[in-house]
């Protein structure tokens, strides 16, 4: 049930690796847009396609922004050697040739924004662990619009860009840069993206201003917005970016800089509880980093995803591991298998009490619809339930309660008009007549058979709006 998004690149871009990783669980393909250009990811999204077609598996699309992201620039892409105990000054001169004494920096503001003793981390993807292909560096003095630097640990920085990241510093950049605005407008419009991941939230007027965006675009103002949360100031701001949200991504890369490792783990329980009970998914990234170059994980990795599951998580995101990773295919596949069998042990009749208890009385209409298609399932055992819906929310609302079981989701749409065109839309109240919705359970049922997900003799709990009326009724299959 936890779903997988892959971020695709390098090592995960040809047809054969994409098909692997559908076959493997992946649900949902990650674009980063932080490197690259976006013909390089059309080409990414064009295999993806044939991908889809020859495994016959659903995948949807997510954009994932710049945004307020610091980069150093190394145009000429030489290899970087940073010894420890020695010095490195940090410049917004983006005009200088970056070497292991001068980082040229694309924001002219660092200089202002930081202090003698604040932390500073280089490099790609924030490695922390025991990888010597990030930096750490504490600010020593601020020299003018220069930043100098004293570096904690030996590494290694190679490629054209690196990240950035300065720990509890609020950086005056925009959350939504006009680099992102051009990609989405383009590339986004034209394959129609499912999901915006909108990097370095911190406040709800970025998910706003994000909507307002999108809405301007027409094509996409069903596109979901996934607020990725990755510093201190994101977490101040938490609850009220929920409410914005369509869902949330916790970047515990960024966050376990910004964050005293002791504190992380408190954080990430305290966001998925609040996600479960606003009935919005949680995303969490940064679980296996050691199989970018191993087969396996750690035994740690492997209790943090099932611990992840366990707290609430509704997807885990790959990012380097399926981007420039060894082994994409396997990552994916032994990340499924975790969820999986966390999942056989997760409590959801104590979840789906708390749920109820949390959403309190009186429930609304399409609450009360939800959640009682989900306990009727759960009573009579149904394999399967199958939700009726047009907008989608009534679905999203009985996956909030974690059933046991699959939801198949029916949209219904709606033929609109103005007497020159003729078009169908998602996104409205649909009105059916009762041989129609016959007629379309069937084919529900049959797909259900043909996923084997379904199997005769089975129950199934059917959630659709008949009129005014919303119903809830089960159904035992003949042969």
């Amino acid at each position: 049930m936890t779903k997988i998004v892959g971020t695709l690149g390098p090592k995960s871009r040809s047809v054969e690796v994409i098909s692997g990783c559908l076959k493997a669980g992946m649900s949902v393909a990650r674009f980063d847009f932080s490197w690259c250009d976006p013909d390089y990811h059309q080409e990414t999204l064009e295999n993806l396609k044939i991908a889809i077609k020859s495994t016959k598996k659903l995948c949807a699309v997510m954009l994932d922004t710049v945004g307020a992201e610091m980069q150093v620039v190394n145009k000429s892409e030489t290899t970087i050697t940073l010894q420890e105990s020695g010095e490195v000054v940090i410049t917004p001169d983006q005009g200088q040739e970056a070497t292991s004494d001068l980082l040229p920096i694309n924001f002219d503001g660092l200089a202002q924004s930081v202090k003698k003793g604040d932390t500073i981390f280089i490099g790609q993807y924030l490695f922390t662990g025991s990888e010597t292909t990030s930096v750490w560096l504490e600010v020593s003095e601020v020299n003018g619009k220069d930043v100098v630097c004293i570096i904690k640990n030996s590494a290694t920085l190679s490629g054209k860009l690196f990240t950035l990241h300065a720990s509890q510093v609020h950086i005056d950049l925009p959350t939504l840069t006009e680099k992102d605005k051009e990609v989405i407008s383009t590339w986004g419009v034209k394959n129609k993206i499912d999901f915006l991941s909108l990097s370095y939230t911190r406040h709800a007027e970025d998910v706003r201003q994000a909507r307002e965006f999108l809405s301007s675009l027409g094509d996409l103002s069903q596109t979901q917005i996934f607020a990725k949360i990755e510093n201190v100031e994101g977490l101040t701001h938490f609850d009220e970016i929920l409410q914005e949200a369509d869902g949330i991504i916790l970047s515990r890369g960024n966050l376990g800089i910004d964050l005293p490792p002791e504190k992380v783990f408190l954080f990430q329980k305290s966001a998925l509880y609040k996600c479960n009970m606003a009935g919005k998914p949680a995303v969490l990234t940064r679980v296996v980093d050691s199989m970018t170059d191993n087969l396996r994980p750690t035994r740690a990795e492997a209790t943090d995803v099932a611990n992840a599951v366990l707290d609430g998580s509704d997807a885990i995101l790959l990012g380097a591991e399926t981007l420039r990773g060894l082994y994409p295919v396997e990552t994916i596949y032994t990340v499924g298998r975790i969820c999986s069998e966390a999942e056989k042990v997760f409590n959801q009749d104590l979840y789906f009490k708390k749920t109820v208890k949390f959403v309190g009385e009186p429930m609304t209409h399409l609450e009360s619809i939800a959640s009682s298609a989900v306990r009727a399932a759960i009573k009579v055992k149904a394999s399967i339930i199958i939700c009726f819906t047009s907008s989608g929310r009534a679905a999203r609302l009985i996956a909030k309660y974690r059933p046991i079981m699959p939801v198949l989701s029916v949209v219904i749409p709606r033929l609109k008009t103005n007497q020159l065109k003729w078009s169908f839309t998602g996104a409205f109240e649909a009105e059916s007549t009762s041989a129609t919705n016959e007629s379309i359970l069937k084919v529900a049922i049959d797909h259900g058979k043909t996923l084997g997900i379904i199997k005769s003799h089975d129950r199934v709990v059917v959630c659709q709006k008949l009129g005014d009326a919303s119903v809830v009724k089960i159904i035992e299959l003949e042969d």
